[in-house]
């Protein structure tokens, strides 16, 4: 049904499975032998100093040249239980691969995500056929953690609990965990459901009670969590989605996460509606994921307006160059002014354009649209947190080195921390760390049944 020009069903069913078709199909076992052996397998090598979780990168490549995937799945996951979504979604161009020595000598990296991949797929269909987890379990320790978010950190923390011997219960607001692995990424990054896949693998580990539909602050709190476990890992997240002033009043213009989740956990992407002319202001990854999609769901023309020059954007090169190859064109330099609407509904939106040197704007600018799609970053919801001893910094949870905060017992990880990177592999990385921090807090302390006062 249209609504003022946004509607579903613009394409042919076929054009849809095409267009949310995996964005990068794996390597077969005869191409990730040919790429295997083209890594010079360097002492101290770059890449490994480059990644955020430290995974020994020439030591699984050898082990695939050796035709050994899942030796080399395991050398991933024991650093980086989330290898598999990492490999599809990390921006490696700018991590690993650019590090790499033929990236730097021949400007064609080995292609260490794909890599990454074969082997994590390798293991994950291997664990699912087997019906077992390929990591055995420490002994039970009879210590009990709370992990307050099942995104990438919460994920990671609660894996590596588990693994360490601690019961865990995984607590969640949504009904699906993932976080914005499942909420908030281009469905032709992770097709056939591979965010649910990996949750699975991820449990599979055992010893992790999960409860979903629960919220910090909405049913239960903090202190609850601290006087029922021994200690409690927040993995929030950023609940808030910043907006533009004046976009409440005005239809067709939404937050662009709204529109990825929906696109995301739609049985039918075709029945997603979108405009024919699709403006999307931002100038990070989910911008462009919301701007490739709205042009694979049949929009005619997308753009994406950003307030500064293409080096400032979030959104990697790769990335950008993916948005324009589909048709995207993206416009430097514009920063919101207001919008124009006919009877409530948004017709255009109009910006001050700057000069390419970021001077004074110089003239103003419309652009016609009939869908907004707002990209503009997330902020922390704090008010859930419940209590003042949870010190904040730049209005994010202030954590050391081992993601310890400055309520005692109370770890964090992943975006809700000051510093946090707003990437997949970063949140893991603070999840596992976190873990083996409280792993060793919880061995060095009485259990909390036998604190003065617990509930």
């Amino acid at each position: 049904m249209a609504t003022d020009g946004v509607t579903g069903w613009r394409l042919a069913p076929e054009d849809y499975v095409g267009n949310f078709a995996d964005l990068s199909p794996p390597l077969t076992r005869h191409e990730a032998f040919v790429e295997s052996e083209r890594c010079y397998f360097c002492y101290d090598a770059p890449c490994v100093q480059s990644c955020p979780t430290g995974i020994d990168i020439p030591l699984f490549i050898r082990q695939i040249a050796k035709d050994n995937a899942i030796g080399a799945a395991e050398t991933i996951l024991s650093a980086n239980i989330m290898g598999g979504m990492c490999a599809r979604v990390c921006p490696t161009e700018q991590l690993c691969e650019e590090a790499c020595v033929r990236e730097h000598a021949e400007g064609k990296p080995v292609r260490i995500g794909s890599l990454q991949r074969h082997a994590t797929d390798a293991i994950m269909a291997a664990s699912a056929a087997a019906g077992r987890h390929p990591f055995p379990r420490a002994p039970e320790t009879g210590r009990s953690v709370a992990v307050v978010g099942a995104g990438p950190a919460g994920l990671s923390a609660a894996h590596r609990l588990a693994l360490l011997g601690h019961a865990v219960t995984l607590y969640d607001a949504k009904p699906k965990l993932g976080g914005l692995n499942e909420y908030g990424i281009a469905a032709y990054k992770t097709p056939a459901d591979f965010a649910q896949a990996e949750v699975d693998f991820i449990l599979g580990i055992g010893n992790i009670a999960v409860v979903p539909g629960v919220r910090l602050g909405v049913g239960t709190d903090l202190a609850t969590l601290r006087g029922r476990h021994d200690a409690v890992f927040l993995g929030l997240g950023l609940g808030g989605v910043n907006a533009l002033a004046g976009m409440e009043d005005q239809r067709n213009v939404v937050d662009a996460l709204s529109f990825i989740e929906a696109l995301r956990q739609a049985p039918d992407k075709a029945a997603v509606p979108v405009g024919r002319r699709v403006v999307v202001i931002g100038g990070g990854m989910t911008a462009v994921d919301a701007a490739v999609q709205a042009r694979r769901l049949g929009a005619e023309q997308v753009t994406i307006a950003y307030r500064r020059g293409a080096a400032d954007m979030k959104a990697s090169r790769w990335e950008q160059e993916l948005a324009q190859t589909n048709g995207v064109v993206i416009r430097h330099w514009m920063t919101p002014a207001g919008f124009d609407s006919r009877d409530g509904a948004v017709t255009a939106v109009r910006f001050a354009h700057r000069g390419a040197d970021g001077s004074a704007a110089a003239e103003g600018v419309a652009i016609a649209a009939d869908l907004v799609l707002c990209a503009i970053g997330q902020s922390f919801l704090a008010g859930s947190l419940g209590t003042g001893d949870l010190a904040l910094e730049g209005g994010r949870i202030r954590v050391d080195a081992e993601r310890r905060t400055t309520l005692p017992g109370v770890w964090a990880g992943g975006d809700c921390v000051a510093g946090g990177l707003d990437l997949t592999v970063s949140a893991v990385e603070d999840g596992k760390r976190a873990a083996i921090a409280i792993d060793a807090h919880l061995r060095a302390t009485e259990p909390v049944s036998l604190l003065a006062g617990a509930a």
